[in-house]
């Protein structure tokens, strides 16, 4: 006998409204490249607020189809937040329960939300960093392999292929319009490595010679939702190919922030990681190699204001955003 599916609320509408987000054009680089153009998805427009929507609903819905819910088993996974909202965004729609473990260090509104979708949240020492959270989630699905199901969006395909399949192909289409062209291009970060593996493939696919950033904050405070590769004891993510990376750009946590309150002048309000990206397009733009750059605006600013990233009656210091 077949294990039946979770029982679902109409989350039709909901899955209906992940993707197909804008494409922005941001005019900041002109200041620096007046001849270059610099493309951002707006993924804030999402249900959850953010680009970890779309690999969240894949991995989801391929979880319920084949059967890994039988018997009351609930989706654990670790987040920095954004995919944390996701699941459990989701998960209450399809009446699946959700484990997350998160850093201590993830903003309070994450948490907030996180909580208020009625998902069970396991929080890890901050100063341990965003890969205790994972190591966390990977021991209490060996210890209990009959209460959790382990997403693992690390290690889950459906993560890249959520990129590839979608997020790329909405890239390209809308860049078709705006510059009858692929980008030269792309910067984006490593969280799971999700989202840099399947976009730069697709793109790669119709500009072989694309030229790929990768954003690298510091390891501590870091960025939510970045992860500091290349120092010891850091965990790969399985799924990331390295490969695609062309070149790795430093990036500080005052870099991003600071960036971050340019682009909310423009009329983007943003989180971090975005800031970041877009410091790093900037930097690239200046170089004058490149024509046109695309990026991602990962998440809404309003997820940061108990950072205190957005008091601008006050000098911003770093230590407040791990409050």
């Amino acid at each position: 006998m077949t294990a039946a599916a979770p029982a679902a609320h109409d989350a039709h509408g909901l899955l209906a409204g992940i993707g197909h987000t804008p494409l922005v054009e941001i005019e900041l680089v002109r200041q620096v490249a007046p001849a270059t153009r610099l493309f951002a998805k707006l993924e804030s427009v999402n249900p959850g607020g953010s680009i970890k929507d779309r690999p969240v609903a894949r991995m989801l819905l391929q979880a319920i189809a084949a059967g890994r819910f039988a018997g009351g088993k609930r989706l654990l996974d670790s987040s920095s937040g954004n995919a944390g909202i996701s699941y459990a965004m989701l998960g209450a729609a399809l009446g699946v329960p959700v484990t997350i473990v998160v850093p201590g260090n993830a903003s309070q509104e994450r948490l907030q939300r996180i909580k208020a979708y009625g998902a069970e949240l396991i929080i890890t020492d901050p100063i341990e960093g965003y890969d205790c959270a994972v190591r966390t989630a990977q021991r209490l699905a060996v210890q209990q392999p009959a209460r959790y199901w382990h997403c693992d969006q690390y290690s889950n395909a459906d993560n890249w292929s959520a990129h590839y399949h979608q997020t790329a192909v909405e890239i390209l289409a809308q860049l078709h319009i705006c510059t009858g062209a692929a980008p030269d291009a792309l910067v984006a970060g490593v969280g799971t490595g999700g989202t840099l593996t399947g976009v730069a493939r697709r793109l790669r696919e119709v500009r072989p010679d694309l030229h790929v950033a990768a954003a690298i904050p510091e390891t501590f405070p870091g960025i939510e939702g970045l992860k500091p590769l290349g120092h010891p004891g850091d965990i790969v993510p399985a799924l990331l190919d390295q490969s695609l990376i062309d070149e790795r750009v430093a990036v500080s946590l005052e870099e991003a922030v600071a960036m971050c309150r340019r682009l909310a002048l423009c009329g983007l309000f943003v989180g971090p990681s975005s800031g970041a990206f877009v410091h790093v397009a900037l930097k690239l733009a200046a170089s004058g190699k490149y024509r046109s750059i695309v990026t991602l605006l990962s998440d809404t600013g309003e997820r940061y204001g108990s950072t205190d990233m957005w008091n601008t009656d006050s000098d911003w210091r770093r230590d407040k955003i791990l409050t």
